[in-house]
């Protein structure tokens, strides 16, 4: 709906709005502007519920056993281990809830406010009743407040009413919390913030628990599976014991403590924490998760489709051609300095040469909302001039003071705007209506060549408007963004949008420069590596769509425009196969979910790049939204599950690899973890058949379990990512997390580990040396070799914690043999040479089929 004089609301004067003090004081009285969290979780609850764990609960029971037995040294060891491992899980969540609140705090939304008499963006929870908020379109509005001017404004309240269609605001209308702004530009005062807002009380209402990522369901699902069989085989386990005559009480305890460290029970703390920490990582390189599912889906990303402003491009935006029916010049500066020569074929303009362009340029400056920020030196950021607003527009400015139009505020308090016409995506134009000094009107208007260059827009000769576009196609063909610009007199206030936007005089072109990032070639190549297919979805003409993609390698150079699929082939159905283009352009949001659509149906896991306000449908139908954190709209950043902190393609990159990466720890520990488990039960199983009646006691295997899975399982979580990470395709996202040879790795250590083992056993037993204790070091030496020989970069210094975590079992390991106070609990005997020598080569065999198993079972 256009703003004209007949709905357009009474000009209304920005107030000034608070000072900082008073803002201060307002914060203090009324409070943060969010719902109050939820009470944190005490840490005794956190230990109770660790209790509650069933594992835990049979230890528990076994502990009671042990004791009514008279069987004391594993009932301390046994309470040791839930100590321990409940200290471990409590401290693991504790971490991951902290890095989840951390991701929270720095994605919190943005709002615009007006204080101290200048705009400035503060955090949505710093608003405070009586702030002046300035909603523009593509914002969320950060608390209830009271419209008190509007500009075609228009508010999508379904997050609140349910109603899907926008409404029109008026300077007497009000605004809810939450809600969106789908067009125009308006100011409100605040009424209400957090708890007291409409959104708030709603919010009050609804539980905020977080629910588990999908990888943790699976992991959950295997995990009952895993417990299922392992109970079974305990079973045989205490039956044999039974059969061969030992007592029943110490099989039993035998039993369950074998169950316990049989089953990882730290995966499901290890997989929370490594994808919260992934998460941390992955801001720290700029990359910030809003949901932490999101982590492990990035990993399977096979298609992302990126917009080409500010993704690909600087997003700098430079005017560098001005064409004109009778002059073109050349514009040259740098960044948005409003500083710079405009010459003719390298010479000076003459005065007829130059007006025509002051012409167009003052028009484009007043039908503009952009200002030019001057530099401030506080920060390396702001010490030279930046745009405030659409990059484009803020160009526009900078080449209307080069070319001597004058200042753009003195333009704008000399030809006052009466009413206007946003742009958007469907029209592709804007226009603004002025005052003149003379009391008649003036009405700019510019936007894509296309829809101005055409007969029911201007009164010019259609000789004049063809060579107007194929001086557009030219532009545009150099990699350009072309806008073209037009203007009227009248004598009188049009009377509605369709009078304004006819009979106009086409002042001419303006070619603005956005270059190619010069990361941008080498980021689509490291893609390409990665097999991740790249598709460009612009709203640009096909030209410069195709020149931008042939400079960053998308396509060949020598691709024609026809390769390019424009907005109006999709509409009118020619095209058969969206996924076999990878250039769109001049699309409309729709068409954005459409081809989103297109590459899901085939299987593919799609990650869609965005920074507007009708973008927020296609990022949230993506399997990752990524929205831009410098240049995107709140909308855009609040459905995105990935938000570019600095709007930055080769991040999204950076944050794939780290989705690998945590996805590659996991199933190294689930692998790890469960061979060493298996390991366990079926040395206990074959022991009693090769003479060996009760190969480990209760008490040696639950050491065991606490120096693998405790110490070396979370150290897992932290190794570097795999060289070659980024250099073999996406897993495919409905792969079982043991596929991919995984378990086939899992058998090929569970043997090997078994193997070497109870020939250590059987020999120490042969050689009449204390044999339960060389098993014992045996079974946890090799393993301990095993998660060596799992490392990808076996020698890399990048991150030493496995390596410690692996120095540090051993020692404890040794301790258990070596300290009498361990001796007389774990029932242990100090080894010799012989023994040691045993048990160093069970720990060769576990590294060297590790090593052997990640060539021979590499992912398919």
């Amino acid at each position: 709906m256009a703003m004209t004089p007949a709905t357009a609301e009474v000009p209304v004067r920005t107030p000034d709005g608070l000072t900082d003090a008073e803002a201060e004081r307002r914060l203090t009285e009324h409070g943060r502007n969010e719902i109050p969290p939820a009470p944190a979780t005490p840490w005794y609850a956190r230990v109770l519920a660790q209790l509650r764990d069933p594992l835990i609960m049979v230890l528990l029971g076994a502990v009671a056993l042990t004791i009514a037995i008279g069987d004391h040294a594993d009932a301390v060891v046994i309470a040791v281990v839930i100590v321990v491992n409940t200290t471990v899980g409590v401290v693991q969540e504790t971490r991951a809830d902290h890095a989840v609140a951390a991701l929270s705090a720095m994605s919190a939304p943005k709002a615009r406010v007006r204080r101290d008499g200048a705009p400035r963006e503060v955090p949505a929870a710093l608003v405070v009743p009586g702030d002046v908020l300035l909603l523009a379109e593509g914002d969320i509005v950060a608390a209830d407040a009271d419209v008190t001017e509007a500009s075609a404004l228009m508010i999508d309240e379904s997050m609140l009413t349910g109603e899907s269609v926008p409404v029109d605001k008026k300077g007497d209308s009000a605004v809810g919390a939450g809600t969106v702004v789908v067009r125009g530009r308006g100011v409100a005062t605040v009424r209400a913030t957090g708890p007291d807002s409409a959104l708030g009380r709603i919010a009050a209402l609804l539980d905020t628990k977080r629910a588990p990522t999908p990888l943790q369901h699976r992991l959950a699902s295997l995990g009952r599976i895993l417990a299922v069989v392992t109970l079974a085989l305990c079973l045989v386990v205490f039956a044999l014991g039974l059969v061969q005559g030992l007592p029943l009480g110490i099989m039993a305890v035998t039993a369950i403590s074998l169950a316990v460290a049989a089953v990882p029970e730290s995966l499901p703390a290890v997989v929370t924490l490594a994808l919260a920490l992934g998460a941390r990582r992955m801001a720290a390189r700029h990359a910030l998760v809003r949901r932490l599912p999101a982590v492990e889906t990035l990993g399977s990303v096979t298609v992302l489709a990126t917009d080409k402003t500010g993704t690909l491009t600087e997003g700098r935006m430079v005017v560098q051609h001005v064409w004109t029916p009778r002059a073109a010049v050349d514009l040259f500066g740098v960044g948005y300095e409003p500083q710079g020569d405009v010459l003719v074929e390298g010479r000076q303009p003459t005065a007829a040469e130059l007006g025509p362009v002051r012409e167009l340029l003052t028009a484009a400056s007043l039908c503009n909302d952009a200002s030019l920020r001057p530099p401030r030196e506080t920060t390396p950021d702001e010490d030279r001039w930046t745009a405030v607003g659409d990059p484009m527009e803020a160009a526009l400015l900078s080449a209307a003071v080069k070319a001597g139009c004058g200042e753009p505020e003195l333009l704008r308090r000399t030809h006052p705007r009466s009413w206007e016409i946003p742009f958007d995506s469907g029209r592709k134009r804007m226009t603004t209506v002025h005052r003149l000094p003379s009391g008649g009107a003036l009405v700019c208007l510019k936007g894509a060549p296309e829809v101005v260059l055409d007969a029911g827009v201007l009164a010019d000769r259609a000789e004049l408007v063809a060579g107007a576009r194929q001086q557009a196609a030219i532009l545009a063909s150099r990699g350009y963004r072309v806008l073209a610009v037009a203007s009227a007199e009248h004598g009188e206030q049009p009377d509605s949008a369709e009078t304004a936007e006819a009979g106009l005089r086409l002042l001419g072109l303006v070619a603005v420069s956005d270059p190619p990032k010069p990361a941008a070639a080498a980021t689509l190549a490291a893609c390409h590596a990665a097999g991740i297919t790249a598709v460009l979805i612009t709203g640009d003409h096909p030209a410069t769509a195709r020149a931008i993609a042939a400079r960053v390698g998308l396509v060949g150079a020598d691709t024609d425009d026809e390769t390019v699929v424009t907005g109006p082939d999709l509409a009118a159905g020619r095209v058969a196969d969206l996924t076999a283009a990878r250039v769109f352009a001049r699309t409309d949001p729709q068409q954005k979910l459409d081809i989103v659509d297109a590459w899901r149906a085939k299987g593919a896991v799609t990650a869609m790049t965005g920074d507007g306000v009708n973008d927020g449908p296609a990022l949230r139908r993506a399997d990752i939204g990524v929205a831009m954190g410098q240049r995107g709209t709140e909308v855009a950043r609040q459905a995105a599950d990935l938000v570019l902190t600095d709007d930055d393609l080769s991040t999204v990159v950076a944050a794939v690899e780290e989705g690998r990466r945590v996805y590659d720890n996991i199933r190294r520990f689930l692998v790890y973890g469960l061979a060493g488990g298996a390991a366990e039960i079926l040395v206990m199983l074959i022991g009693p058949l090769l003479g060996l009646p009760l190969p480990l006691r209760a008490g040696q295997i639950l050491w065991i379990n606490l120096l693998t899975h405790g110490l070396t399982g979370v150290a897992m979580g932290a190794e570097p990512v795999d060289p070659e990470a980024m250099r073999r395709p996406p897993r495919p996202s409905g792969q079982h997390i043991l596929g991919a040879g995984a378990w086939q790795r899992l058998v090929v250590l569970a043997a090997v580990v078994t193997a070497a083992c109870l020939t250590a056993g059987t020999v120490a037993r042969a050689w009449g040396l204390p044999w339960q204790s060389v098993l014992f070091l045996s079974l946890l030496a090799a393993q301990l070799g095993v998660v060596l020989g799992l490392r990808t970069r076996l020698l890399t210094g990048e991150s030493l914690f496995l390596p410690l975590s692996v120095l540090a079992s051993a020692l404890l390991g040794a301790a258990a043999l070596y300290l009498p106070p361990l001796q007389s609990v774990l029932e242990t005997a100090p080894l010799g040479w012989p023994g040691l020598a045993l048990a160093s080569a069970a720990l060769v065999s576990g590294f060297a089929a590790a090593r052997l198993a990640r060539h021979a079972f590499r992912r398919s």
